[in-house]
């Protein structure tokens, strides 16, 4: 053999190139570990170097010594590190034959097939060149799967006593006692040791830092031999309390800043010491009688940290680092608005280190004269902060501002947020138009305009009194109640006599309660009455009041809100409403629930989600407002025949449901006698009677049809077995009569709501074609495709239903669009239902569309029957249509 000249292209590599260049990148990877085998045992030392510095650093030998040996220290070991370096020049990158060698050996290739693909044969004849070449391709084959392994420096045969574990445990010991007050650093190598004052033994230091209360850390203790050379991180305002007793007692205490100046913290004084006179001379200790010096009481030193320094006492010292304590974030959660009744609502974000103490909102009016005298202070927006989760929490508050003077004027609002240290952050402005009471009678909002006049500038007294004589310059015609003439006369005559503030507040006072009189008669005094029974117990909440005060606000709240809906259910029966489709119910349960909830989330001492009740409690009063009455009855008309259309549509749905409960029944009992085989049961059956109709085709009033299904349920059920098949499939067919009876019904009611000028929806169409179908079923002894159909036609008459409804409510807006929004009720109608929760029977029948919260009750008695449903269908009931119902039934739950 010899070896081929040229290291590329020969053998089986020239005619599979792609081996060769994989072979190239295992020899690669061959050779970076025949690389790595002769770097990793001189390595060892290199690192055993490095350790043993890094332990004496932890351990803080550095800073102990002196510098002298410090210095000769940090020389052993940098010439130690140079020293280890020195087998590293012996490195030599690897050959490709070395390379190949080792893939051979690592891999367990015999007969060198990495190597034989170079070399030539020895004697170049045709036969042995073609004999070499085949040998060449078998061992080609084998170098598809080459590994060239990791690397095995044998770090065991240079180091035979195992000796490198002693700096790997040392680093380790070192980093952990690293991490306490006296261990060392590092850099301490690069440092002299800090200088250690004279200290006298017989003096004791007891020092302690206490963070602020509102931070929630615990104090940290100062060790007795200020050994600490970390800083030690305390919070900003944390006190540093320092006690010094022995000795003479009079050792000085030093606060030494970052930038060197030196403050020195005087000794409280106790009770009862006289005040050192600086002028007097040093007076020597006194002897006693028996010749004793007396001992020198302690001396105490308190001094408020602010920032980053060292405190030294007695040659001994500690540094600090403060952490600054940031100012409050706070920011509008979204712009403010106002709810239905006027109370402007602030949704906002809060962010602090420590947590937020107090925030509120700053409202300035955006035009206002420097010379103005108001007769009112800025309006007083408290807003309400989560005290368990102050650091960063939304919040959302709502209150009545309109009776202040600056209702209905622009103003900027700001955010102002404060924490238990004092710091202040506030939000950029909002500019807005500040929410105003929305008054209907004319004669109220003038008289509140009155009022606003003087009490935004007193100086312009004389120009409120002429509009309050404008008012009643005819007052035949503007006003037509004897008593608000009266009540305006007097308001006159006490704007002429009102001098002093007081009087003059008395004044404005009573001009707002004749404007609420006239737009809203007692419910306003109610509705005042409520809102400050609210804010009164919002502040004993905040405050922390005692159990007996809270009861006390909650029996006045409770009143309130009795008093205030008994005046707003008595308007709302007098007066007929607007419906309001998109408001929410809110029933009379559901308030005596939230106050419950509040009084007994006060008394278990939950007093944040008690205030946090309350404010949604008067969020949602903010948005119940009264209604008022229409102002023309002339839809009363169409109003009476859209009701009777109701009436019918609910009726068709009723009996279609009931329609399609009896073909199910009837189905299922007629499967159940094809199964047994027992076609002879029962030839004279009462059911029978009960489900067919009578033969002159006349059907029974619906009441009767109610009192006989109460009455004869449980017996058909039990009678229902003695059926024989026959009589199911007569029962199934005479069905079929009922169900065209319903679509001649859905077609009259088309034809009604088309007379009315009303389109009908899709719906109806896809129902009457449903109903047919069913019918045709029905009529062939097929119960099952007609329950499907039945099914399908009781959807598209609900989509049917829903679509009228829409097209109503369309109808009825557009009468009453002309009249503003005089009859909404904000949570209250809400579809079709007064205040309290209680259906309206001017609003027809309900298709089953609105949605109430459960009571403890319902849920349960929900839950029993889906136990019962899941306990049926786990029993696989033999029944196909039974089993695809039962799951029908899950999938709606």
């Amino acid at each position: 053999m010899k070896k081929s000249p040229s290291r590329q292209g020969h053998g089986a590599f020239a005619i599979r190139p792609s081996l060769a260049r994989l072979v190239a990148v295992k020899r690669l990877f061959a050779r970076v570990v025949l690389l790595s085998e002769q770097a990793l045992p001189p390595l060892v030392p290199v690192l055993s170097v490095i350790a043993l510095y890094l332990a004496t650093s932890w351990f803080g030998l550095f800073r102990s010594v002196p510098d002298v040996l410090r210095i000769l220290l940090l020389i052993a070991f940098a010439a130690a590190f140079v020293a280890s370096l020195i087998p590293f020049r012996r490195l030599r990158w690897p050959s490709n034959a070395e390379a190949d060698r080792l893939l051979e050996e690592r891999n367990g290739l015999p007969h060198q097939p990495v190597t034989v693909q170079e070399d030539e044969p020895a004697f170049d004849t045709p036969f042995a060149r073609a004999l070499w070449r085949e040998h060449q391709t078998r061992m080609a084959e084998k170098i598809a799967a080459l590994d060239a392994g990791y690397p095995r420096p044998d770090i065991a045969r240079h180091d035979r006593f195992a000796l490198r574990a002693i700096p790997a445990l040392l680093v380790v010991m070192g980093f952990g006692y690293s991490l306490s007050t006296n261990g060392g650093s590092i850099a301490d190598a690069f440092q002299p040791p800090v200088e250690q004052g004279e200290t006298n033994p017989a003096v004791r230091i007891d020092a302690w830092v206490t963070p602020p209360s509102y931070t929630g850390r615990a104090p940290v203790y100062l060790t007795a031999t200020g050994t600490e050379q970390a800083p030690i991180n305390v919070p900003q305002f944390s006190s540093l309390t320092v006690r010094v007793s022995g000795g003479q007692a009079d050792e000085k205490v030093v606060f030494k800043k970052e930038n060197g100046e030196a403050r020195e913290i005087a000794a409280e004084k106790q009770a009862g010491q006289q005040p050192a006179d600086a002028s007097a001379p040093a007076q020597q200790p006194q002897q006693t009688a028996a010749g004793e010096t007396p001992v020198p009481t302690a001396q105490t030193h308190l001094m408020k940290l602010e920032e980053n320094g060292a405190l030294q006492v007695n040659g001994r010292s500690w540094s600090f680092n403060v952490i600054p304590d940031k100012a409050p974030e706070i920011a509008f959660d979204g712009l403010p608005k106002a709810s239905v009744n006027g109370a402007l609502e602030i949704k906002f974000t809060v962010k602090d280190d420590y947590g937020v103490q107090e925030a509120h909102a700053e409202i300035l009016p955006v035009e206002s004269d420097p010379s103005a005298k108001p007769l009112y202070p800025l309006p007083d927006f408290r807003l309400d902060i989560p005290r368990r989760n102050a650091r960063d929490a939304k919040g959302v508050s709502s209150k009545n501002l309109t009776e202040h003077p600056l209702a209905g004027k622009r103003v900027r609002v700001t955010l102002v947020a404060k924490d238990a240290a004092g710091q202040i952050g506030r939000s950029p402005p909002h500019e807005m138009i500040l929410p105003a009471r929305p008054f209907n009678e004319p004669l109220a909002a003038a008289v509140a305009e009155e009022r606003q006049v003087f009490a935004l500038d007193t100086r312009k007294m004389p120009e409120a009194i002429a509009l309050n004589e404008a008012l009643t310059i005819r007052p035949e015609e503007t006003i037509p109640k004897l008593t608000n003439y009266l009540l305006i006369e007097s308001a006159l005559a006490r704007m002429k006599l009102a001098r002093t503030d007081e009087q003059l507040k008395d004044t404005a006072d009573y001009l707002w309660d004749i404007a609420l009189g006239i737009e809203d008669g007692d419910l306003s005094q109610a509705e005042r009455n409520l809102r400050n029974a609210q804010q009164n117990l919002a502040d004993a909440l905040q405050r922390n009041a005692p159990d007996a005060e809270v009861k006390k606000l909650m029996d006045e709240l409770r009143k309130a809100m009795n008093e205030y809906m008994k005046e707003l259910a008595q308007r709302m029966q007098n007066a007929p409403m607007q419906p309001n489709q998109n408001a929410q119910m809110l029933r009379q349960q559901d308030l005596e629930r939230m106050m419950d909830q509040i009084e007994n989330l006060a008394r278990s001492g939950n007093r944040d989600a008690a205030q946090q009740m309350l404010s949604e409690l008067q969020r949602m009063m903010n948005n119940l407002q009264a209604g008022r009455p229409q102002q023309g009855q002339q839809q009363q008309g169409d109003n009476s025949q859209m009701r009777q259309q109701m009436d019918k549509l609910g009726q068709i749905l009723r009996d279609q449901q009931k329609l399609m409960e009896q073909t199910f029944k009837l189905d299922q009992q007629l499967r159940d006698r094809m199964q047994r085989g027992d076609p002879d049961m029962g030839m004279n059956d009462p059911l029978l009677d009960n489900m067919m109709p009578g033969q002159d085709g006349e059907q029974q009033d619906q009441g009767q049809q109610q009192q006989q299904q109460g009455q004869n349920g449980q017996q058909g059920d039990q009678q229902s077995d003695q059926m024989t098949e026959q009589q199911l499939r007569d029962a199934l067919k005479k069905l079929r009569e009922q169900q065209d009876a319903l679509g001649k019904q859905l077609g009259e009611l088309q034809k009604g709501l088309g007379d009315m000028g009303m389109k009908p929806g899709p719906g109806f169409g896809q129902a009457q074609r449903e109903m047919e179908g069913a019918g045709r079923e029905l009529g062939q002894g097929r119960g099952d495709t007609a329950v499907q159909g039945q099914g399908r036609a009781l959807e598209a008459l609900r989509q049917g239903a829903r679509d009228m409804m829409n097209q109503m409510m369309q109808a009825q807006q557009g009468q009453q669009g002309q009249q503003g929004p005089n009859g909404q009720v904000g949570q209250g109608n809400q579809n079709g239902r007064d205040p309290l929760g209680r259906p309206r029977r001017a609003d027809g029948p309900d298709f089953g569309d609105t949605v109430k919260v459960p009571d403890e009750i319902d849920v349960q008695r929900a839950r029993e029957i889906l136990d019962a449903i899941r306990e049926k269908l786990g029993n696989n009931p033999p029944q196909e249509m039974e089993r695809r119902y039962l799951e029908r039934l899950l999938d709606i739950q």
